[in-house]
């Protein structure tokens, strides 16, 4: 069925927040845990919430990890939400180095805690934050963000450490918190993550949702 999209289920994340948003957009939801279903999926996504090294052993304990390499070399579209997105990055130095699932190459870093005046940002950052266009992109066409505008475009952010993409053609959004450019939306080839919560970010988010729902 072309709007099954299999929700990887490894102890880490709010997996009914997300089923229901995906439900909401058409999906017919499968919850897995064996690494052997990916073998048999068509879309994948990848949630999670704390922190990066924890949510990596969980998906090494029973070689998810090594499923999802797998199932992102067969081009299937694959989309990581928050913790989720950042582990598609080769690393992370959140409480000490750590290998994430290198599918978009970059590291994760902390959230600077000032600007570059010396003025204090509050890290985590918690809210709402509008979508802007990264410096090497104008537009959003063929993205889970086509549709968006981004004079209305305010999403759910809860996190304290940033994916940093190597590639600028990588980096699909951004969101300015202070004078720091933060990835809300990193890409590459069928492999796609959001920072922020599609699933708490009202018309914006069951867009972005609905488009993974319906891709090829």
């Amino acid at each position: 069925m072309s709007n099954v999209v299999t929700v990887i289920d490894y102890g880490v994340g709010n997996l009914f927040s997300v089923q229901k948003a995906l439900e909401h957009c058409g999906a017919t939801v499968r919850l897995v845990s064996d690494p052997q279903a990916l073998k048999h999926a068509s879309k994948v996504l990848l949630p999670g919430v704390g922190a990066f090294a924890d949510a990596m052993r969980q998906l090494s304990a029973n070689g998810m990890d090594e499923a999802i390499k797998a199932y992102a070399a067969s081009g299937a579209p694959l989309f990581g939400i928050c913790l989720g997105m950042q582990m598609l990055l080769d690393s992370s130095d959140e409480f000490g180095h750590c290998e994430g699932l290198g599918l978009i190459a970059g590291t994760v870093e902390a959230i600077p805690a000032q600007d570059h005046a010396g003025a204090a940002l509050k890290v985590p950052h918690i809210g709402w934050s509008s979508l802007v266009y990264p410096q090497a992109r104008s537009a959003w066409e063929g993205t889970l963000l086509e549709s968006i505008d981004p004079r209305n475009s305010a999403v759910y952010f809860v996190h304290s450490y940033m994916a940093v993409p190597r590639a600028a053609e990588h980096r699909i959004a951004d969101c300015q918190y202070g004078d720091t450019a933060i990835a809300a939306v990193v890409a590459r080839d069928n492999v796609c993550g959001a920072q922020f919560h599609p699933e708490k970010s009202g018309k914006v988010g069951l867009s972005m949702l609905s488009r993974f729902v319906a891709s090829k």
